[in-house]
């Protein structure tokens, strides 16, 4: 089998590791791919000359690659291919690919559509309110600090407020605001001055939930065509994750898209992975039968413990960055053979097995980040003492120049970098793993956080 993964992060860093892993995988293409993935067994890096892949021209040589190639299966990793509509158009060509079509991508891409299918079909989550307009969004938001006059749930002067942009905006649009200047601040930057493009042209407001936040990621497979011939769609949630979104300990400092990630959840009991499955993941799936979406692929969900009860925040229509990290490590089943069955409709036969123990992959980032960053560093890598700690390496912002050994040549490129991803039998040994595999790695400018996965940050919730 010849398999193409679409992304440049450490989450395809991730899915090309566990491929290479499958007996029934001679040829891996990761495009455009990183300096990670070009180290992987089977696999080569495929260049896209700078195209984006979610543009027009970087999906025809993409379809025109997979033709040549005669591409047995592609991946697609990142959302904004998937929003662009690249699993219609191979569809159309008649090529497998794991990922929702363009108008089930929506889930993801609008937070209004989001917001009013999870609405529609009875789906838990937080009370929320959508604006098209700057003055209606400005006077509500007024309204809500007003402690005579509040819309916010509960004590009138203790309710944040979430702004959330409609569209895509790469993990900066949602944004709590603490009071009303705040408020009005980020509906001006957003609905005025245009500092998330489109994307921030129309805003949900949304009530405030406290407590800790969970990711499942989960395998789905519904086939509008198959299912109205009566065939029932599928979704198989994997071990839950928990990210680690703030930038220093704590769970202080601004938002990132992720600064580490643990799995499973300690905190995440069975009775509300119950609760997740009743109240969630089954309305999910009744309402993408229901409106005959074809959803053929993975999906995120987003999720608030509070109260003892599970809300939907958000979906994604992909696996999660870096929750990918720390769940591939812990899935005992092949993954070629998973994204096989998503694809024929044999998903609920499918082997869905889980290795024992945890997994703590921290994220070493570029210092600066999420602000301005440096580029182009030195990445010094230790093979031999970090290969002692069992530890996996997962390149998210770093080219391969030519070399040997591991991390000879790679040099930096974005804001987050790596991610060090560590099994153990249980939550402290991973950590242990994955801190000590960090001292073995080191560059200009290297930051991370030293508090992933410790039980006081369980609840982080930032």
């Amino acid at each position: 089998m010849k398999v193409l993964v679409i992304g440049s992060g450490g989450r395809e860093h991730a899915l090309v590791w566990k491929l290479a892993q499958s007996k029934k995988v001679q040829k891996i293409y990761a495009a455009p791919g990183n300096g990670g993935t070009a180290g992987e067994e089977k696999t080569e890096n495929f260049s896209l000359n700078g195209k984006d892949p979610a543009s027009e021209e970087g999906q025809e040589i993409l379809l025109e690659f997979a033709r040549k190639e005669t591409i047995d299966l592609t991946i697609v990793g990142p959302e904004a291919p998937l929003d662009a509509g690249i699993v219609d158009r191979f569809r159309s060509a008649g090529l497998a690919i794991v990922g929702p079509g363009r108008d089930a991508a929506r889930l993801e891409s609008s937070k209004l559509y989001s917001k009013s299918f999870m609405e529609k079909h009875g789906i838990r989550t937080a009370k929320a309110k959508n604006f098209k307009e700057l003055a209606a969004a400005l006077d509500y938001a007024e309204k809500h600090f007003d402690t005579k006059q509040g819309t916010a749930p509960g004590p009138r002067f203790a309710a944040p407020l979430v702004i959330k942009a409609d569209g895509l905006a790469a993990g900066k649009g949602v944004v709590i605001a603490n009071n009303a200047d705040e408020a009005k601040q980020t509906l001006k930057a957003f609905m005025k001055e245009g500092i998330l493009g489109e994307a921030g042209k129309n805003v949900i407001l949304e009530e405030y939930l406290a407590g800790f936040e969970v990711s499942v990621l989960a395998a789905v497979s519904v086939n509008a065509k198959a299912s109205s011939g009566g065939k029932k769609g599928v979704i198989r949630p994997f071990i839950p994750a928990m990210d680690h979104k703030r930038r220093f300990e704590g769970g202080q400092g601004p938002n990132t898209g992720g600064m580490g990630a643990i799995a499973p959840v300690p905190d995440f009991s069975p009775e509300l992975q119950k609760d997740f499955v009743n109240a969630i993941l089954i309305p999910t799936l009744k309402g993408m039968e229901a409106e005959k979406i074809d959803y053929r692929g993975f999906i995120f969900f987003g999720l608030m413990i509070a109260n003892g009860q599970t809300f939907l925040l958000e979906y994604n229509v992909r696996l999660g960055d870096p929750e990918t990290q720390a769940v591939l490590p812990l899935l005992g089943s092949d993954l070629a053979e998973l994204c096989t069955a998503i694809l024929d409709g044999t998903l609920s036969d499918c082997p869905l097995l889980w290795k024992k123990g945890a997994v703590c992959a921290p994220v070493a980032a570029a210092e600066g980040y999420p602000g301005p960053y440096e580029k182009g560093n030195p990445i010094a890598i230790n093979p031999v003492g970090f290969a002692k700690t069992g530890a996996t390496l997962f390149v998210a912002g770093a080219e391969r120049g030519s070399g040997g050994h591991l991390g000879s040549g790679l040099r930096s490129t974005g804001g987050r970098v790596l991610a060090v991803s560590a099994l153990g039998n249980d939550a402290d040994e991973a950590w242990t793993k994955a801190y000590n595999a960090m001292r073995f790695i080191n560059f200009e400018g290297m930051v991370y956080r030293k508090d992933i996965g410790r039980e006081h940050m369980w609840k982080d919730h930032g």
